[in-house]
């Protein structure tokens, strides 16, 4: 399970409510992460706008958010090449993390033996720290800690958490509980993250007496202000480990911890009360969290719609899907998705093809893989007709390096049954749309040959083009042929 540094996420991001031109609305619709902003710096300064040192440093704060570090970056080497402010220890710290995440540990290094030494403080020393737990550069990283120790410099629980990251990336879980006891020793206090990674390191390991035991330590440490999170993570490893009852347990502290405006923390025990079967705790919670939260993103739709499908509760995903429909949230096909994906789970095909083409009908857009799983069950069913329809509407929607290619065996069983069933038309429209995926195969040309030959047609223009596309005749095109002339 992944940790969590904050456990409440923001449901939002930085924007100006004004509709006066900022810097801020000039950089955030860039686009891809890596698009260059300079330009919009040096033409903001250009146009006599003022720069305003804290808009810049909010505006890095949000790229960094949103995982956008080439142009977190980008900002901030343009506040230093054009001598916006003076960087402190603090700005160069973001300054090494974001050449860390961007080029790698060797340029961050570089970076930080450059600064001049009364830059080199506990900040700076931490943000190389972090570079190589990143990359999972353990010999650099203790090598490093051990010099922070002897400058005084490891008197944070940052430092020790990072070093337990360490030993979590690189799986060498039974170190962690040894960080912890470390710390303490050291008469560092561990914060909340401090435990949760201990925590997490027992329960990968499915030692629950551990587990409890560090969350009993954390549980009476009167500065210690317990989340949801903490114990949800818990929940996660009771479920892995089959103790529902222990599970359900730790999420109603969990339930007792939320904000009530916290939409990621309802997800999360929608998201685990699923797990467990339960659905009404399932929708229990999604009704406290339409009563908490003003208003549900698509995030919230996404988990609750998940969660009633693992349960097999499709007439509740309709009407949550619905609901998502009337929301006057913006359009994601990942939501209605999951339905669809559930439909075909449970052989629901025409509910499954029906609502892919409504959502086309109203000029939405749906994406090749659904299509693929709706062709390949009704191909399970025998319904080749269908699955052949489904298959051509798939392969239209094709996106270069986007990720999605058809199956090998489906593409084979329907180049088989248009071969022995299908027309002449149905034949070369789906080898043309095909060759737009996969390269033009023999098979592809037998599939075209036997449809040519049952209606009458000649097939020497089609053993041309065969020849040009590099594929030769082999023993099967030669019976193929020769059934015919029989």
């Amino acid at each position: 399970m992944m940790l969590r540094r904050m456990a409440v996420a923001s449901r939002g991001y930085y924007t100006n409510r004004s509709k006066k031109d900022n810097l801020y609305s000039r950089i955030s619709p860039l686009g891809s992460p890596t698009a260059s902003v300079v330009s919009e710096l040096d033409d903001w300064v250009f146009k006599g706008n003022k720069i305003r040192v804290a808009e810049l440093q909010r505006i890095i704060r949000d790229l960094r958010k949103r995982s956008r570090f080439s142009q977190a970056l980008q900002v901030s080497e343009w506040m230093c090449n054009n001598g916006v402010c003076i960087f402190s220890p603090t700005e160069h710290a973001v300054h090494l993390d974001l050449i860390g995440k961007v080029h790698g540990f060797p340029s961050a290094e570089s970076y930080f033996i450059g600064l001049k030494e009364q830059h080199k403080t506990e900040k700076t020393y931490g943000a190389l720290l972090n570079c190589y737990v990143r990359q999972c550069q353990t010999d650099k990283a203790l090598s490093h800690l051990q010099t922070m120790k002897e400058l005084g410099f490891a008197s944070s629980p940052l430092t020790y958490n990072d070093i337990m990251c360490l030993y979590t990336n690189i799986r060498q879980h039974k170190k962690v509980p040894d960080v912890l006891a470390e710390m303490k020793q050291n008469q560092v206090l561990p914060d909340n993250f401090s435990y949760r990674i201990c925590i997490n390191s027992y329960g990968v390991r499915s030692d629950f007496r551990g587990m409890e035991s560090v969350l009993k330590e954390m549980e009476t440490r009167p500065d210690i202000v317990m989340d949801w999170n903490t114990y949800s993570i818990v929940a996660n490893f009771y479920i892995k480990g089959g103790l529902a009852s222990e599970a359900v347990s730790a999420l109603k502290k969990a339930e007792e911890r939320l904000d009530n405006k916290d939409g990621q923390g309802y997800n999360h025990l929608i998201s685990l009360y699923a797990r467990l079967g339960l659905k009404n705790e399932v929708m229990r919670i999604w009704d406290l969290e339409i009563s908490a939260c003003k208003r549900r993103i698509n995030r919230d739709f996404t988990t609750m719609l998940e969660s009633l499908v693992k349960l097999g509760e499709l007439d509740e995903a309709e009407n949550v899907l619905k609901e998502w429909e009337s929301s006057g949230n913006c359009y994601d096909f990942g939501i209605p998705s999951s339905v669809i994906i559930g439909y075909s789970q449970k052989g629901l095909h025409e509910k499954a093809e029906a609502l892919l083409e409504e959502l086309q009908n109203d000029g939405k857009v749906t994406t090749p893989n659904c299509w693929f799983v709706v062709a390949g069950g009704y191909m399970n069913k025998g319904e080749m007709e269908k699955a052949l329809r489904c298959f051509k509407i798939a392969l239209s929607l094709y996106v270069e390096n986007k990720g999605w290619k058809p199956n090998a065996k489906l593409i084979a069983e329907l180049l088989r049954w248009i071969g022995d069933n299908g027309n002449v038309e149905d034949a070369e429209t789906f080898v043309s749309l095909l060759s737009n995926v996969v390269p033009t195969s023999r098979q592809m040309y037998h599939t075209l040959i036997k449809t040519y030959m049952r209606s009458g047609k000649e097939v020497d223009e089609l053993l041309d083009r065969m020849e040009k596309d590099g594929i030769d005749e082999n023993e099967e095109t030669k019976k193929i042929i020769k059934m015919k002339n029989a």
